[in-house]
């Protein structure tokens, strides 16, 4: 699975194609998406998740921390002018570039030291009927780890692996070849990986309304990437506490501040 995780263009198509087929239906059933508007994106990469809204005729700003990425996202959008990528931590953000409309925080969060303290920031770039779109995978579910990462083809297909102690964890990636560098990824994954509960508890804390949310037992994303039609949970599914992280593969969110 390594590989289409460094072959910028292929992973670029798979967001553009997600969030045309199933994000942007998912934010218009609380906010239509018009020309004119303003779209942020918090880590953005090379910017994929940005060109539907862009096609869309919005203004798209995005942001990330990774200068590769950033740079391989302005070749991709040479010929666009109505979207900016820049490379920065979102906390030096300048505040130039005004409020938005709509925030994108898609596949991010779980990435994300102090979360409490991020979505309590974000606020300062929304405008008053603003709405952000979160979307993460549940950090116990089968590949919650991100492990899919991994060199090793093995352990990249392994399940629930990444669950180990952290000690035992890191173990198995060492002698499994992985880089330095990848094992230190995948152990910060661990620690900031996120459930569905802790998300909405943080929501709750920082005053977020949820407008919307869907849970799904086959993420939207793994369509494009092993031809695997999305399934939402069932309800029932859905209320059990904790244990629906074990099994539920992506959560899509709608917020706004009240």
């Amino acid at each position: 699975m390594q590989k289409r995780h460094t072959n910028t263009l292929q992973y670029f198509n798979e967001q553009v194609y997600t969030t045309e087929k199933y994000v942007i239906p998912f934010i218009e059933k609380v906010k239509k998406i018009e020309a004119g508007m303003k779209i942020f994106e918090i880590g953005c990469g090379e910017g994929g998740n940005l060109k539907p809204f862009a096609d869309k005729n919005c203004t798209c700003v995005g942001v990330d921390l990774n200068p590769d990425k950033i740079e391989k996202g302005r070749k991709l959008f040479e010929k666009i002018e109505n979207i900016e990528l820049i490379h920065k931590d979102i906390y030096q953000m300048p505040d130039f570039f005004g409020k938005f409309d709509v925030l994108i925080i898609r596949d991010v969060i779980e990435h994300i030291f102090d979360q409490d303290k991020f979505l309590a920031f974000i606020k300062n770039f929304l405008k008053e009927d603003a709405i952000i779109f979160v979307a993460f995978p549940p950090w116990q579910n089968p590949f919650g780890g991100h492990q899919q990462m991994c060199r090793n083809k093995l352990l990249s297909v392994t399940p629930y692996f990444h669950l180990l102690p952290a000690f035992l964890y890191k173990a198995i990636l060492k002698a499994s070849g992985e880089l330095d560098v990848n094992v230190e990824g995948l152990l910060d994954i661990k620690k900031t990986g996120i459930s569905l509960e802790r998300f909405e508890k943080i929501c709750q804390k920082n005053q977020y309304k949820i407008n919307s949310k869907i849970l799904y037992f086959i993420n939207p994303n793994y369509q494009i990437k092993f031809g695997l039609k999305p399934r939402k949970t069932w309800p029932l599914f859905d209320s059990i506490p904790w244990l629906r992280n074990f099994y539920i593969t992506c959560g899509y969110y709608i917020i706004s501040a009240k």
